[in-house]
């Protein structure tokens, strides 16, 4: 029988989905404003729905509710969460219960040994885990800390160098660090004059 009057039904509210209104996810139709998390009520878009049958998730709910579970999965590198989920209604307790783990480890020096050997940036001083580590001067640092020490610029590996443990701009080193004189890009004897 043909739908006259309108477009599909939405997805979540059941309603008519007008063309100019409508976002497709898993063959189904959604109203912009219903095409939301399931648990959370996250907008979400193209890139950050995660469907599962006939429901829909932004990929961290997702990942709590069908992800897998245990120390270490579904939170990013070097992340333990002790999120369950609960304050968004979704029931992770599938199976049988995991016993208890002991509260404090059982062989202390292999655990503080994993401590000490994450690396620091040199310009925070904090911890460079993997997925924001950057590599400048053979030494990790933030994605945030890699600048040039001078003029605060954000470096990639095409324009950075390095000078006693810091990173600078091919500008600021030329200007600071390279040859002087007339023609080399550093001050002209008649701006030296006028800094004096």
């Amino acid at each position: 029988m043909p739908n006259w009057g309108g477009g599909a039904k939405c997805g979540a509210c059941e309603k008519t989905v007008y063309h100019a209104e409508e976002i497709q996810c898993n063959g189904r139709s959604f109203h912009k404003t219903c095409f939301l998390c399931m648990a959370c009520r996250k907008a979400l878009d193209s890139t950050t729905v995660a469907a599962h049958e006939s429901e829909i998730y932004c990929k961290t709910c997702y990942g709590r509710k069908y992800g897998p579970k245990g120390v270490g999965f579904g939170q990013g590198a070097g992340c333990l969460s002790t999120d369950t989920g609960d304050h968004l209604g979704l029931n992770l307790q599938q199976g049988s219960p995991k016993p208890a783990r002991p509260s404090t480890p059982t062989n202390p020096s292999k655990f503080a040994k994993k401590i000490v050997d994450v690396d620091k940036c040199p310009r925070c001083g904090k911890s460079v885990y993997a997925a924001e580590k950057i590599m400048g001067g053979g030494k990790p640092w933030h994605k945030t800390c890699f600048r040039c020490a001078i003029c605060g610029k954000s470096l990639e590996s095409t324009n950075v160098t390095d000078k006693d443990g810091e990173l600078y701009c091919k500008v600021c080193y030329a200007k600071n660090f390279g040859p002087k004189g007339i023609g080399f890009g550093g001050l002209t004897q008649a701006e030296k004059k006028e800094c004096e």
